[in-house]
């Protein structure tokens, strides 16, 4: 059997929409601090933080919608293989919610709203403390970003593994 012709059911039209913009939304935010880092323009920090504040009512918004729609049948793989898929988009979803919360503390503890592309600001709910800011900055920068790194390659990796080495049309499901 050629297993470049095997069919796949797609994902419905919601949850591939919600995983693109997902997708470009987090590419948008890094490019914005990798551009903050090379020209300290506050501009640049300013829709970091907004376009991050996005990404945490996207996931929500996508979580909310992957509850209610229903799964394509699974492509066939080893039971580790599907295991270790599922830990990976539980772990990609629980970091992109966790991400934009730690940063969303690092600039409330440091006594900074964050400005929603001018259309309205997320003020300063707790008591501004230098330490929980420098704290919720190491936890954003330090310990969530590498692990978004890592299981995005994975994920990543994983697609293109079974896109080119098990030509199993995985892909087209997204």
């Amino acid at each position: 059997m050629n297993k470049g012709n095997v069919s796949v059911q797609k994902w419905p039209a919601s949850s591939r929409v919600f995983h693109w913009i997902s997708a470009l939304l987090l590419l948008v935010t890094w490019l914005l601090m990798l551009m903050y880092s090379y020209d300290e323009s506050k501009v640049y920090l300013g829709l970091h933080k907004a376009f991050g504040i996005s990404v945490l009512f996207w996931m929500i918004a996508r979580v909310i919608n992957r509850v209610f729609v229903k799964a394509p049948p699974s492509v066939p793989m080893p039971k580790w293989q599907t295991i270790i898929a599922h830990l990976t988009h539980f772990a990609l979803y629980a970091l992109l919610i966790a991400m934009p919360i730690a940063g969303l503390l690092m600039s409330v503890y440091g006594g900074r709203p964050v400005d929603m592309f001018g259309l309205f600001q997320i003020p300063v709910f707790v008591t501004p403390d230098r330490g929980m800011a420098r704290f919720y900055n190491d936890v954003h920068t330090e310990i969530i970003w590498p692990m978004i790194i890592a299981f995005t390659v994975a994920h990543i990796g994983a697609a293109l593994y079974h896109q080119f080495i098990k030509k199993d049309n995985l892909m087209k499901r997204m």
